[in-house]
């Protein structure tokens, strides 16, 4: 897989907003935890994006909470581009020499729920180093995108009510600009 790790942005700032491509190779029906009473969603094959955020240390830092997302649950093998996402943080300064993957995870945010599926691969990461709350003013510019959609309303974002963070991406509709919206 080649290296579609981006890290910009104030290089002395240890926080940051984040978007991830995420590629589902099959159509799935995924709960995602309590979202609309359990109920499941159905996630066609394609391209989705995620925006989300880092602003704190430890499990909720760049480090901390992109190498979560590029690890599933239980025996499942991890994303293909974590040991490259690992590398790249610490060579950016945002991870200790020492500092490894999580061993375990448990699902909790929705987003975890379609990254725990073997058919959703992580296929891209792009941080920008910010201490400004950019995730909900990113989230909402990538809707106004053409080709870019929700998967459904509010889903992705559990912690901020009305919005949605996790969108369909269809390149025939979209640019590839979108990743220059952060």
């Amino acid at each position: 897989m080649t290296n579609n790790i981006t890290i910009n942005g104030d290089v002395a700032c240890p926080s940051g907003v984040y978007m991830l491509r995420i590629k589902v190779a099959a159509p799935l029906s995924v709960a995602f935890g309590r979202f609309r009473g359990g109920r499941p969603v159905a996630v066609a094959a394609g391209d989705y994006l995620y925006v989300g955020s880092a602003m704190g240390r430890g499990a909720v830092s760049p480090a901390g909470r992109l190498l979560r997302h590029a690890t599933r649950s239980g025996n499942r093998p991890p994303h293909s581009l974590r040991d490259a996402l690992l590398d790249a943080l610490r060579a950016a300064g945002l991870a200790t020499p020492t500092q490894q993957p999580p061993r375990e995870k448990r699902l909790h945010w929705h987003i975890d729920y379609l990254l725990d599926e073997p058919a959703a691969e992580l296929s891209s990461v792009t941080l920008i180093r910010t201490a400004a709350q950019l995730e909900s003013e990113l989230a909402r510019r990538l809707a106004e995108q053409p080709g870019i959609a929700p998967l459904a309303a509010g889903l992705g974002a559990a912690d901020v009510p009305g919005e949605t963070h996790l969108f369909t991406f269809q390149m025939q509709g979209a640019s590839e600009s979108i990743f220059q919206l952060i």
